[in-house]
């Protein structure tokens, strides 16, 4: 189920009134890509979605690696706040 964007603002915010950080949009995707990704599991022939989650899945990625040169810190605190990676 999609959660709704307020409580992963909330949860992933810098300050009071961050709303466009990379941690944010990093957040955002991955809803994105779990919602797509359970939809897939329901619908094994939609073909014309498999782009949107592509272009998800690659746009999250660029905006790791950016947060990975800039902010290490934060970096490993979204990996596990996430839990993307093991």
């Amino acid at each position: 189920m999609l959660k709704p964007k307020k409580d992963t603002i909330k949860t992933l915010k810098i300050n009071s009134k961050d709303v466009g950080s990379s941690e944010i949009q990093i957040g955002l995707l991955s809803d994105k890509i779990n919602n797509l990704s359970d939809h897939f599991q329901k619908n094994k022939n939609d073909k014309h979605s498999t782009q949107g989650l592509l272009k998800a899945v690659n746009r999250r990625k660029r905006l790791l690696e950016y947060l990975k040169r800039n902010n290490p810190d934060s970096y490993a605190k979204i990996l596990t706040k996430l839990n993307l990676r093991k």
